[in-house]
């Protein structure tokens, strides 16, 4: 397994080697906005046991990879990759539990990064962590204990529903407000933030969306320092969910350390450049794609 994995990477890595910087605006307006068509046709014409490893893996680094940038830019990156693992075979327990992998990896670099740029963790971020975490562990146990043919219909009904909230949500204005982050609206949030991370314990999908928007409505934070939030909650709840699905043998590492290896490149690499209409092309990028997934989980259950 190691010399698969080594060989994978390997493969995986040459192909992101070659997307410096200078190249990156140019891939990305190539996959969402012009040849969106073929993730379509390939993604809704998977079928595990009629594809090679090797291309496989490069898939899943590919999606992983658009996922990170996703995730980077608006967010719901999991819309993708979730529904990806599940095509490629895995039982839809333990994708759910590989992509916590890819989720977690990519949790630490966003943290590293706004603290590289001086944004600390504040002691309100922590509180909100460790409320989401607790959250965590029960959902997470729920979707391991749940069906995998009702969680893949939950999981399309959810993939539809986040997708159009992404599209159609409410533009909050808060900058001619101050924080709000002590007293009764601290305790709002803690509780919310435990809701939140029942649901991203149970199927991570958007999970970020809603965390903006608690931020943004509860407490009037700006964008900047709810991003910072939002990496140091994931993070933390991400640690709870990664070990109920590990300690239940619920984690294909393989896997999840090549979905790991593209978000990261993905977010890294999106972190650093400018996207020319990046909000608006991943917008309708992920309405298609995630539609497209959505219909054949649905179908395939």
């Amino acid at each position: 397994m190691g010399i698969i994995l080594c060989n994978e990477l390997t493969v995986v890595g040459f192909l992101f080697v070659f997307v410096n910087l200078q190249q990156f605006n140019n891939l990305y307006q190539l996959i969402c906005k012009k040849h969106w068509y073929f993730l379509v046709l390939l993604i809704f014409g998977m079928k595990q046991n009629q594809m090679n490893e090797t291309l496989l893996f490069i898939l899943l680094a590919i999606v992983g990879f658009i996922a990170g940038v996703i995730n980077t830019i608006a967010g719901g990156g999991s819309l993708l990759t979730l529904p990806m693992l599940i095509f490629m075979g895995l039982p839809p327990a333990i994708a759910n539990g590989t992509n916590r992998i890819g989720i977690f990896i990519q949790s630490i670099t966003s943290v590293a990064g706004f603290k590289s740029k001086g944004i600390q963790p504040s002691l309100f971020s922590v509180y909100l962590g460790l409320s989401a975490l607790i959250g965590s562990l029960i959902g997470a146990k729920i979707a391991i204990d749940i069906k995998g043919e009702t969680f893949n219909k939950i999981l399309a009904i959810v993939m539809v529903l986040v997708v159009l909230f992404m599209v159609f949500k409410p533009k909050v204005n808060i900058a001619d407000f101050a924080e709000r982050v002590q007293g009764k609206y601290r305790f709002i949030s803690i509780i919310t933030f435990f809701i939140i991370g029942i649901y991203g314990g149970f199927i991570q999908a958007g999970v970020g969306i809603f965390i903006l928007l608690a931020l943004s409505t509860i407490n009037r934070i700006s964008l900047v320092s709810s991003n910072a939030v939002k990496a140091l909650v994931v993070f933390v709840y991400t640690i709870g969910a990664l070990f109920v699905f590990a300690y239940n043998n619920q984690i294909n590492y393989l896997y999840g350390f090549v979905l790991a290896f593209g978000n990261a490149s993905g977010g890294w690499i999106a972190s650093r450049w400018s996207v020319k209409k990046g909000d608006g092309i991943v917008k309708v990028f992920l309405v298609i794609m995630v539609i497209t997934m959505a219909i054949k989980l649905w179908l395939d259950s």
